[in-house]
């Protein structure tokens, strides 16, 4: 089976893909989001995620909390609304991280649990993901796991896995 590094922004929206995908690959989930507000509620999304890969015995990798790695490059798109430039940084952002932890550790391919979401756009989320993975020379799964939403509200339901109202930065907080 292959080997896939799934970049993960949470516990809900990894459920249903870990659910789904691991059928078919060797999955490592990298928990890698310097955009959540705050240390707290970054390693309360982190712990929730390693409970649900100890759920499906799969290994969680947790990056430190640099959140000034996310305000270097995103604190001028402050007035950019929700889903906009603001988030396609972010995106960015998260997923150079994911494919330089997959280079590094052996992967030959990565993905993001992110175009789980019904508010974020897959098509933009698997652009900048295919860019990335060319830039690294790591190959991108440029999945749409949108499909899998409602399974993620039921598997959230079965393991009572905290959910969370917002994206994880502060200006979508305010949303």
């Amino acid at each position: 089976m292959d080997r896939l590094l799934m970049h993960a922004c949470c516990a809900p929206c990894s459920s249903a893909v870990i659910d789904e995908y691991s059928k078919y690959f060797d999955i490592t989930l990298y928990y890698y989001n310097p955009c959540i507000t705050d240390e707290v509620e970054y390693y309360k999304r982190a712990d929730e995620l390693t409970r649900l890969g100890i759920i499906y015995n799969v290994p969680v990798v947790v990056a430190n909390f640099y959140p000034e790695e996310y305000y270097s490059c995103c604190s001028s798109l402050s007035k950019e609304p929700e889903g906009g430039k603001r988030c396609a940084v972010c995106i960015h952002q998260r997923l150079e991280g994911a494919a330089k932890y997959a280079k590094e550790h052996g992967f030959r391919y990565f993905s993001t649990t992110l175009t789980i979401s019904p508010y974020k756009d897959s098509a933009v989320i698997n652009r900048i993901g295919t860019s990335v993975g060319g830039k690294s020379g790591i190959m991108y799964m440029p999945f749409d796991f949108g499909y899998l939403f409602p399974r993620s509200l039921e598997l959230c339901k079965k393991y009572n896995l905290y959910q969370q109202d917002y994206c994880g930065c502060e200006y979508s907080k305010q949303t």
